[in-house]
């Protein structure tokens, strides 16, 4: 459904100034994943979907969606897909129903298909008391919900969602992903859906597949679990009734399969350690035969913060707040 070879994108800054925003991501992305795109501001990650939704043409490289190239054939790419950027799309002083129609009409429906269409997606998204209030009236996570609406009238078999739902408390954020994975699912084939979040929890319980981007290039590409397990691990806590043996305790920790990030401080022992629910029996049975005595153990799941540490020595939420925002990317 997607495919890119060596994409790159470079911004001029002044006269003498480039910002090398993409630097060559590769990636194949098949029909039906739901795949998403982590890192900090300024990574690449909406300069890249830009690039793919044809609205930036790449400084080099290659990039096809849907079969079709995004600057030979970026017409035909724009009528395949749907697009939520992160600000809101419809106009805030027409009424959500009109706004819904108008896009219908503009990807090639006729009226009566496009009045069908508008009144499936306000019942599905829950919109349909609203149809016609104006969209400055309605709530941020409405307006969300209208976005997707926008994005998803034309029937796509792609869509690209940046950042949907920055802004929007708990609830609203729950809400939203509700109504994209039920309409995901209803539909009569997979939908494909890229996406780009700051909410590490999303990428975790809901991608198929996570895509870690730092400095404009891909160096994680994974499913969640499997990019915690191989590149985090599982984290261990121990306490030993007798601090001064602390350091036997922390050498078995590093013996345990995939054990490193040994810390001793006190009568306290953390380590990672490879399927942690699995190698803690094992450790304490150790334990027990060194004659140490244990008297807590916890094991920690790791997160997808946790990885983004692993690969490159910061959390990905000190990234975000260290990272300055290249003002082409967050336009």
């Amino acid at each position: 459904m997607i495919r890119t070879r060596e994409l790159t994108k470079d911004f001029a800054v002044g006269k003498s100034r480039t910002v090398h925003a993409v630097r060559g991501i590769s990636l194949d992305i098949e029909d039906g994943e739901l795949i998403a795109v982590l890192g900090p501001n300024g990574a690449g990650k909406t300069t890249t979907m830009r690039m793919l939704t044809t609205l930036l043409e790449p400084t080099s490289g290659s990039a096809t969606v849907a079969g079709h190239d995004v600057v030979a054939e970026s017409a035909t790419v724009r009528s395949l897909i749907g697009y939520v950027g992160q600000g809101n799309g419809a106009g805030h002083m027409q009424r959500a129903s009109d706004e819904l129609y108008s896009q219908g009409l503009i990807y090639g429906l006729d009226r009566r298909t496009a009045r069908k269409r508008v009144g499936e997606l306000l019942e599905a998204l829950d919109l349909a008391a609203l149809a016609s209030r104006k969209v400055s009236s309605l709530s941020g996570g409405q307006r969300r919900r209208l976005d997707v609406a926008m994005g998803l009238v034309h029937n796509p078999s792609l869509l690209f969602l940046d950042e949907p739902s920055t802004g929007l408390d708990p609830h609203n954020r729950a809400n939203l992903w509700d109504h994209i994975l039920q309409m995901r699912q209803q539909a009569a084939r997979p939908m494909t859906i890229m996406l780009t979040t700051h909410y590490l929890d999303e990428a975790d319980s809901m991608a198929g597949r996570v895509v870690v981007v730092d400095n404009g290039e891909v160096i994680a590409d994974d499913t969640a679990e499997a990019l915690k397990s191989e590149l985090a691990g599982d984290r261990v806590v121990l306490s030993l009734d007798d601090a001064g043996r602390a350091g036997e305790l922390a050498a078995l920790v590093g013996r345990m399969p995939g054990g490193r990030d040994v810390v001793v401080d006190g009568d306290a022992v953390t380590g990672r350690v490879a399927n942690g629910p699995r190698t803690l029996p094992v450790l304490l049975r150790e334990a027990d035969r060194a004659g140490l005595t244990v008297v807590s153990a916890q094991v920690h799941r790791p997160t997808l913060d946790d990885v983004f540490l692993s690969l490159t020595g910061r959390s990905l939420r000190e990234a975000e707040n260290s990272s300055p925002t290249d003002s082409k990317e967050a336009a």
